[in-house]
C-alpha cells in the first residue's frame, strides 16, 4: 500500500469518504453535499481539514 493510501486509511470513515469522492471520483463539494444531504459548506470543511490533515502527515514523513 503506498504512502497515501495508507494516510487515508488512517483518517475518519467520512473525511475519507469525502476526500475520495472529491479527489478521485472528480465530485464537486455541491455533489458531494446534495448525495450526502449535507451542506456544501460542511463538505467544503471536511475537504479543507482532510487536505491539510494529509499534507501535515506527508510533510513530516519527509
Amino acid at each position: 500500500m503506498g504512502a497515501i493510501s495508507e494516510l487515508l486509511a488512517s483518517l475518519p470513515e467520512e473525511e475519507r469518504f469525502i476526500l475520495t469522492m472529491h479527489y478521485i471520483r472528480s465530485m464537486s463539494a455541491n455533489e458531494i453535499a446534495e448525495s450526502l444531504g449535507v451542506p456544501e459548506r460542511a463538505v467544503q470543511s471536511v475537504i479543507m481539514s482532510g487536505k491539510s490533515r494529509l499534507l501535515s502527515a506527508l510533510n513530516q514523513g519527509q
